[in-house]
């Protein structure tokens, strides 16, 4: 089955793996040559379905055929969230709200199954609403399908990073596409979500290219998504968002790529903490190695994109990106950059989610782009609230003036994000903050930690 194009900025990027079982679909499907052990497919913004098993496979058994495939316990431990989540600072009394169309019908039954082949405990809850009413699931509707996906990512990476927050959902049933199409109900979302103080961190891995918003009706979206971002930075709610998973540039509303650099909002709103892609590097146990900027040319799937960064056309520069210096501050040129920080991305290096929700197809699927960072940023943040002991908010100030500091991110300084299907030039990455990378990824014993204790006065 092939999913249909839109402007997901994770799932996007999908590789489903499949260990022995069979395949229950081999349509545009490759082989390795480990016959009926693994199958997969690489398609720019589709996916496919492939089946096996309840237990996940291992990291190990993955890099046996050419691709480490990360659990969440390598990636607490890569990035440090490990030292919060083992001394008991799991999120607990945080809520995470996370925002996505049609959502997935079978989600309760998979987080469970994905808990149980991790040795992850069930959060407190885990909540569905659907405020603005549904539509009945179709798995042979190509749009449902990529969105349950993606909302299967979102809920369970979220819960990986943070085991005791409660996590929220809501849904619409109105696919976000490209432009404004889908945008006004993710925008009444949000207002739901801050008028019934649902939770304190808001992640959203979706966005439109701001070019495709520069209609009078593009503009009163923008217009309305910023007066909601204010109001949550007021009330203290922590908002983030997927960069991109195609470097430089990204789709209009044909669904063909800008033949130079553009960004995709909501993440270039200066209110948003937007999280762009790495390549990372860790060994079997999670020790971190080193990172790139995720833009590698092949993998073992073939060309596997780049991570979203550059510079608005809508937004100026905030005050706090005056913390950046030399070349960077000349690129931005009194305008907003992103992303602000980033997280592994690469689905040539990807993650595993569980996956019921088309009959026959269950299983685990191997996935990347940046929808991975804005979960999974969430449930750090879920954890520095409990070590705060308040919600932190609007992160990026704080964020800004320590990477000024020199302090506490894997700073990542090789790779540049040109999308390869593109003439458009990227963005190289450098020492300090920059276009294709932000900050870098989290050091959480060397910058989060001191976030949370800095917030709490200490």
């Amino acid at each position: 089955m092939t999913f249909a194009r839109r402007s997901l900025v994770g799932i996007c990027l999908a590789v489903a793996l499949v260990l022995v079982g069979g395949a229950a679909s081999s349509r545009g499907v490759r082989h390795t040559g480990h016959t009926g052990a693994l199958a997969y497919t690489n398609s720019r913004l589709h996916t496919k379905f492939l089946k096996t098993g309840d237990a996940p496979p291992s990291d190990a058994f993955c890099r046996s055929l050419g691709f480490p495939c990360y659990s969440p316990q390598e990636i607490r431990h890569a990035y440090g969230v490990d030292k919060l989540t083992d001394a008991g600072t799991t999120g607990t009394g945080q809520s995470i709200v996370i925002i996505d169309s049609f959502g997935s019908p079978t989600l309760a039954n998979d987080l469970a199954t994905f808990d149980a082949g991790y040795g992850l405990p069930a959060p407190p809850s885990l909540t569905v609403l659907s405020p603005l009413g549904t539509v009945p699931f179709d798995p042979d509707n190509g749009d449902m399908v990529g969105w349950a996906f993606e909302t299967t990512l979102d809920v369970e990476w979220a819960h990986a990073m943070a085991p005791g927050a409660s996590i929220v959902v809501l849904t619409s049933p109105v696919s976000e596409t490209e432009g404004v199409q889908g945008m006004p109900e993710f925008a009444a979302l949000i207002k739901y979500a801050l008028d019934h103080h649902l939770g304190q961190i808001i992640s959203q891995s979706w966005g439109a290219t701001e070019n495709t918003l520069f209609s009078p009706e593009g503009q009163q979206v923008i217009s309305d998504f910023e007066a909601l971002y204010a109001r949550a930075a007021a009330q203290n709610v922590t908002v983030l968002a997927s960069s991109g998973d195609t470097g430089s540039t990204n789709y209009d509303e044909n669904f063909d790529l800008y033949p130079y650099p553009v960004v995709g909002f909501p993440a270039s709103s200066p209110l948003v903490t937007s999280v762009g892609g790495t390549s990372l590097y860790a060994d079997t146990q999670g020790n971190y190695q080193s990172e790139t900027v995720w833009g590698s040319p092949t993998g073992p799937f073939g060309y596997c994109g780049a991570g979203g960064g550059g510079v608005s056309q809508v937004f100026s520069e905030p005050l706090y990106q005056h913390f950046v210096w030399g070349p960077q501050q000349a690129l931005l040129a009194n305008h907003r950059g992103i992303p602000d920080v980033s997280w592994i991305a690469d689905p040539c290096q990807g993650i595993l989610t569980y996956n019921g929700f088309i009959p026959g197809g269950e299983g685990w699927y191997f996935i990347g782009g940046t929808s991975e960072g804005s979960p999974q940023w969430a449930g750090l943040v879920a954890d520095l609230n409990q070590l705060a002991r308040h919600p932190l908010g609007f992160l990026n100030p704080l964020l800004y003036s320590l990477g000024a500091l020199h302090t506490g991110f894997h700073d990542v300084t090789v790779g540049n994000n040109a999308d390869l299907e593109t003439d458009v030039p990227g963005y190289d990455a450098v020492t300090g903050w920059d276009l294709a990378t932000g900050w870098g990824s989290p050091n959480v014993p060397l910058l989060l930690r001191r976030i949370a204790l800095s917030a709490s006065g200490g």
